[in-house]
């Protein structure tokens, strides 16, 4: 099991996210605490693997408990959960290195999907004793032949881009768009423009599904590398 520490300053919130940590099999929740001060001490008390980090607390700013966790708690991972959308916060996240940035509110597939992603990467290499360069894309969220996420046109995020691709490469036949959404967690109008996206480059192709009557329905496959 991997050990997660929520740290959120809202009771409320706080007592959600520790609900959809437990639902998420292979998780755990070591602890729950509203301040820095309290994380870091949990932290050193409980050594979680991951910490659920919120960057707003009313002690001390998330990326100052970010910075300590760095320089005294190096092996604990920290997957920030936040409202704050500057991009020099996203940037100073990263720079502090994290393993995801998910932006409030989200639901329950948001933060699985993410999760399982930490599962698959960043604990498979740290058990391994060597890597290829397919584990280290995996872990960055790079596929061979896909575009590279500064390639990616404006409003398609290369980790959505990501987990729309993984939907199509594990469907048996083809995906509606509103199907992809449900599997992936985003809305039916964002999994239509991933799609579309991955269409206009050549790594999926479009079907068209005609009903009684209507419209017929667009379905897309995986053609892609």
């Amino acid at each position: 099991m991997i050990d997660v520490l929520v740290v959120d300053d809202d009771f409320m919130v706080a007592r959600i996210h520790t609900g959809f940590v437990a639902r998420t099999p292979g998780f755990a929740v070591a602890g729950t605490v509203h301040t820095g001060a309290d994380a870091l001490r949990t932290i050193g008390r409980l050594a979680p693997d991951l910490v659920l980090l919120d960057l707003y607390l009313p002690d001390m700013t998330g990326l100052e408990v970010l910075r300590q966790i760095r320089e005294t708690f190096p092996e604990v991972d920290v997957l920030v959960v936040t409202a704050a959308r500057e991009a020099e916060t996203v940037r100073r996240a990263l720079r502090g290195g994290i393993v995801h940035y998910l932006m409030k509110p989200f639901t329950y597939e948001d933060l699985r999907a993410r999760l399982e992603h930490y599962e698959t990467t960043h604990r498979g290499l740290a058990a391994a004793a060597t890597a290829d360069q397919a584990d280290v894309d995996r872990l960055f969220g790079v596929r061979p032949g896909s575009a590279s996420p500064q390639h990616l046109p404006k409003g398609v995020s290369a980790e959505t881009a990501q987990l729309v691709s993984d939907a199509l490469r594990a469907a048996d036949g083809t995906l509606s768009a509103a199907q992809c959404a449900h599997v992936v967690g985003i809305s039916r109008v964002s999994a239509r423009r991933y799609l579309e996206h991955f269409v206009a480059v050549g790594s999926a192709e479009v079907r068209l599904r005609y009903g009684a009557a209507g419209r017929p329905e667009r379905r897309y496959g995986w053609r892609g590398a």
